[in-house]
């Protein structure tokens, strides 16, 4: 079949695609009020981070005399950008809820919400020099704060969290959980934008780590790759529908390092100050202050087949 013959069959195949519109209309957007656009987000998160570490990596070169120059043009930028995608939210949430107002008091809105966040900064820049300090306190391979900044997954996870927590807590629908899905995409490392987390927070290595939603994490707290802070289960109404409003993950208090691999679930379980959980524990329950956690010994066995090895007696327990 020619290529001019095969092209005659996309009319046909695109109507039955467009059929599948109307029958499974829950997973298509059309006709409906826009959403936040996921490429201005990741445009507005990179200014963010040009405010929260100037300097690094779009622009070099800066001084105390044009640096405010050019903090003040991303700052314009980042407020008509996110009071734009923020009113875009707000206005989709409405309409979710069948009511819908003009869209300039959305974009009202929208500026307030983001004045109320960029009030925030110089707050999140002060916790996210201490986490920046607790990556370079917490690993010796680090050779520099500013090998932090350029190279640490952590550390970017951290600061878009430290956006988004702030977006959260101003009740700004989608726009949190967008950064939050861009970083963990970027990174290896979820974490909800609810989690509240405390100041020198470090995360090495990272890939696989998961924080819930209503975690709360304290001060000077350390997680290695594979942690999972999670949900033991999901409580449900009396007509069986997940209660979204319980706390459902866990708390970690101050000083707590927790080993690659480990699980720690539950809204009840708290781990207390000064702990340390081990390696692929699997916790349900609270542990006391000054703990430490770990799995048993394994018997580790090996076993070579070669004939040298068998002369050997390679083959042993651990």
């Amino acid at each position: 079949m020619s290529s001019r013959e095969n092209k005659q069959q996309l009319p046909d195949l695109t109507n039955q695609i467009l059929k599948t519109y109307e029958d499974l209309g829950t997973i298509n957007h059309l006709g409906h009020t826009p959403l936040p656009q996921l490429d201005k987000i990741v445009e507005i998160l990179m200014d963010f981070k040009e405010v929260l570490y100037p300097g690094y990596r779009r622009r070099q070169g800066l001084h105390q005399d044009n640096v405010s120059f050019y903090v003040g043009d991303l700052i314009d930028q980042i407020f008509n950008e996110l009071s734009t995608q923020i009113a875009r939210a707000l206005q989709h949430e409405d309409v979710v809820f069948e009511s819908k107002g003009e869209w300039s008091s959305y974009l009202e809105q929208g500026e307030q919400l983001t004045l109320k966040l960029l009030e925030r900064l110089p707050e999140v820049r002060r916790v996210l020099a201490t986490d920046v300090q607790a990556a370079y306190d917490g690993d010796p391979a680090c050779k520099s704060l500013d090998e932090v900044i350029f190279c640490y997954p952590g550390l970017d996870a951290i600061t878009v969290h430290r956006i988004a927590h702030e977006l959260y807590l101003l009740n700004v629908p989608f726009i949190p959980r967008m950064m939050a899905e861009w970083s963990h995409k970027e990174t290896g490392i979820d974490i909800h934008p609810g989690a509240t987390v405390g100041e020198s927070f470090f995360i090495d290595h990272g890939t696989g780590v998961v924080i819930g939603e209503t975690t709360v994490i304290g001060n000077f707290v350390k997680l290695y790759q594979g942690v999972t802070l999670g949900a033991l289960s999901f409580p449900t109404d009396s007509d069986g529908n997940i209660i979204r409003t319980m706390k459902r993950h866990p708390t970690i208090e101050d000083r707590v390092v927790v080993y690659a691999s480990a699980t720690i679930l539950g809204g009840d379980t708290n781990v207390g100050h000064d702990s340390v959980i081990g390696s692929s524990v699997w916790l349900t329950r609270s542990v006391q202050p000054h703990t430490t956690v770990t799995l048993e010994k394994p018997k580790l066995r090996m076993r070579a087949e070669s004939k040298e090895a068998v002369t050997n007696n390679s083959s042993f327990e651990i």
